[in-house]
């Protein structure tokens, strides 16, 4: 891409990639991907960013793309990948930043900021909103409420999506889910729950499009397919084996507030929209949140938030990275 650096730095005994763009002395902001994506899941956001005078980063997060990817499945829990975004701001030499982050990069993004408000300057999460710790663990209340079904489960599953996703041509991979859980699915109008069906093959239950939607190419999906061809699925397949352990971990941070400003994002045929629970949890996010700026809700959008509605995405940033403190 014209005006972005690829480079690597050592982090907590990785080698993690990043893509960067903007003057090296702009404000920094991070921007971190979700599952299953890369640094180009913010191909738009990069240049737009960097024009507005900020020096954008976005790193592939340990276990994708072209980062290095621990076998320990321990290794992928919320404190570590915390700790892989902190230590990496210390390598580019920063003292305060910006953080942004989408599906899995959101939780990310979130616990950041609580931990961290004193690098912090503001928070952006697009997708997943940021949630109180629950009274339950999330997969076994999942398990008892979709029978087994619910797509955490696959995932976790040892040798289940992991043979799936990496025995299926990489394209297909990106191709079933960039359609199937965007807004331009019939299908996510309204969401449904992502269940895994009778098949036991996660994918078939995300269709596979004769035509691309607009904002989506198939150069596009050739470039994911490039970007996974060294570590695979199995690296990104492991955050959600992390679930549980991060509802243990959580107990250490429970209560405690975001205290910088914050910013929730979501696409309103977004499938983390219809979980159980969110029917409560998205009016309340600014009484539990008081730092959180109105939620802006995306019509027609699914959850690739910012892939999907590069312009608005962008302006919304724009004018919320704007505002920030020093």
């Amino acid at each position: 891409m014209e005006g972005v650096e690829h480079h690597t730095a050592r982090v907590n005994g990785l080698t993690l990639h990043y893509a960067a763009a903007g003057p090296a002395d702009g404000p920094l902001v991070v921007l971190l991907h979700g599952f299953p994506e890369c640094w180009y899941s913010w191909r738009h956001q990069l240049p737009a960013l960097a024009a507005e005078g900020y020096r954008v980063v976005a790193p592939d997060q340990r276990g994708f793309a072209r980062s290095d990817a621990p076998e320990s499945v321990e290794a992928y829990s919320l404190p570590h990948l915390v700790g892989d975004v902190v230590a990496l701001v210390r390598e580019l030499g920063a003292q305060r930043f910006a953080v942004v982050g989408h599906d899995w990069g959101a939780p990310v993004a979130w616990l950041t900021a609580q931990l961290r408000p004193d690098l912090v300057r503001g928070v952006v999460g697009l997708s997943v909103p940021p949630q109180p710790r629950s009274d339950f663990a999330p997969l076994p209340a999942m398990d008892a409420m979709f029978d087994g079904r619910f797509y955490w489960t696959h995932f976790c599953r040892p040798g289940g999506a992991d043979a799936e996703f990496n025995g299926t041509p990489a394209d297909e991979v990106f191709r079933r889910f960039l359609y199937g859980a965007s807004g331009d699915n019939p299908l996510t109008d309204p969401p449904p729950q992502p269940l895994l069906p009778d098949s036991g093959r996660f994918l078939d239950s995300l269709g596979d499009p004769k035509e691309l939607p607009d904002w989506l190419t198939d150069s596009d999906i050739a470039t994911f397919a490039a970007e996974y061809a060294r570590n695979g699925f199995s690296g990104g397949l492991n955050w959600y084996r992390n679930l549980d352990r991060n509802w243990e971990l959580s107990a250490a941070w429970d209560g405690l507030p975001i205290q910088v400003p914050a910013l929730y994002v979501l696409g309103d045929r977004d499938l983390v929209g219809a979980f159980p629970g969110m029917d409560q949890l998205l009016p309340a996010l600014q009484v539990l949140n008081p730092t959180l700026r109105p939620t802006i809700t995306l019509p027609g959008c699914g959850h690739w938030t910012q892939q999907e509605r590069p312009t608005e995405v962008n302006a919304a940033l724009i004018d919320f990275l704007a505002t920030l403190p020093e």
